[in-house]
């Protein structure tokens, strides 16, 4: 039998490795849209906090979360939405409030602004808006979700309701004129209503995989433990400490 040389053996080695990491697939590179806490969720998911159900917050007052299905909770449970969670956290640092979650799935800022009046049946001292999601994803014009929104600012503030308006984004398929144009209004209505701002309500949430469902669109109780950090920011000076 003849003897294969040493030397060729080595040869035949080197070249299956380099054929092995020619064939290996590149890692995909993160897309610029992917939330800054990705990383961190893949490691350690937020704590999710819901509200003990025994507490009786009869007479505490109101802040009325005003929405669409990322403030009705779509996709996870009742006391997991960031409404609930909200309470939750409010609770244990020692605040007296009560939250009542407003949100309609599938909502138009146009819907939002015929609820009104049934949203301030609540009594409410503090709004939290959180619309305008719905007329992104639709396109709808920007003068339009402008003017729906100044509408029901206007409402508020005039019943003496303080109004936390929390900013949108369009998805960029609309192209990137109507996506800027879209981002504006809400800046600009903070200013001109003199509403606090949370400028943007999904900051850190999305484009996650780690933190949003399946649809890529709604968080996770994960998601939304990151949402109600991100709106207890802008909420928390306003309220009467505990």
């Amino acid at each position: 039998m003849r003897r294969v040389p040493v030397w060729a053996l080595v040869v035949a080695a080197l070249a299956a490795l380099v054929l092995v990491q020619v064939q290996r697939p590149r890692p995909e590179p993160q897309s610029s849209f992917q939330a800054p806490a990705a990383e961190m969720a893949r490691d350690a998911l937020p704590e999710v906090r819901t509200p003990d159900p025994t507490v009786d917050r009869t007479g505490w007052p109101v802040i009325v979360a005003f929405g669409d299905s990322l403030t009705a909770g779509h996709g996870v449970e009742p006391d997991q939405s960031y409404p609930s969670q909200l309470q939750a956290l409010l609770d244990g640092r020692g605040y007296r409030y009560r939250m009542v979650n407003a949100g309609v799935s599938g909502e138009l800022t146009a819907g939002g602004l015929s609820r009104v009046d049934a949203v301030l049946a609540h009594g409410p001292e503090i709004v939290i808006l959180e619309l305008g999601a719905n007329d992104g994803m639709q396109a709808r014009p920007v003068d339009e979700v402008r003017a729906n929104l100044a509408g029901i600012i206007a409402q508020l503030q005039e019943a003496g309701v303080t109004v936390v308006l929390a900013g949108m984004r369009a998805p960029p398929n609309h192209g990137s004129d109507y996506e800027e144009a879209f981002a504006r209004v809400y800046p600009e209505l903070a200013a001109e209503y003199g509403a606090p701002l949370i400028p943007f309500f999904l900051e850190g949430v999305a484009g996650s995989p780690y933190l949003n469902q399946r649809d890529g669109i709604h968080p996770t109780a994960q998601g939304y433990a990151i949402v109600v950090r991100t709106v207890l920011a802008v909420l928390e000076p306003l309220l009467q400490q505990p």
